[in-house]
């Protein structure tokens, strides 16, 4: 363990932040991913929450019917959703996980471990693949983050 903190002025040459750069934005480009998917869901499957989306489908009675819920709309929402609940924290325990001067290794087993659970999962959801494949993709991934949040707290309270 190289026990140093990384230098900010010199922080994009720090193997450890370019690993956790490389994985948050491969996480964070997957994130913004599903809102194509669920727009794309919304469109094929005719189902919109808006009175204006369904303009292009005539006005009153005839575009109300598209005012609707569709349960593969909503299959892709709720992976959103799940990764919003699970990206997010990655992204600022990650960063302090990167800051905290963890062996370069040990910081990209986290760092990948973490991006293919999280593609694995949204995988899971969308084909949908049978449980406990999408659970136990989650679970990696939570593990990761919360294995990250200890590894800084124990840097920080053990200096």
């Amino acid at each position: 363990r190289s026990g140093k903190m990384a230098k900010s002025t010199k922080l994009i040459d720090n193997e450890v932040f370019q690993a956790y750069a490389t994985y948050t934005a491969i996480v964070l480009l997957k994130m913004m991913l599903m809102s194509l998917i669920t727009a794309y869901f919304r469109i094929t499957r005719k189902a919109f929450v808006n009175p204006e989306d369904t303009a292009s489908f005539g006005k009153g009675d005839s575009a109300k019917k598209y005012l609707r819920t569709d349960p593969d709309v909503e299959r892709v929402r709720r992976g959103h959703l799940n990764d919003l609940e699970n990206i997010v924290p990655f992204v600022g325990i990650g960063l302090l996980y990167a800051l905290s001067g963890p062996e370069l290794s040990s910081a990209l087993l986290h760092f990948r471990i973490f991006t293919g659970a999280r593609i694995l999962h949204t995988l899971a959801y969308l084909i949908p693949l049978p449980q406990p494949g999408r659970g136990l993709s989650w679970a990696v991934g939570y593990a990761v983050t919360f294995s990250m949040a200890y590894q800084v707290l124990k840097t920080v309270l053990f200096l």
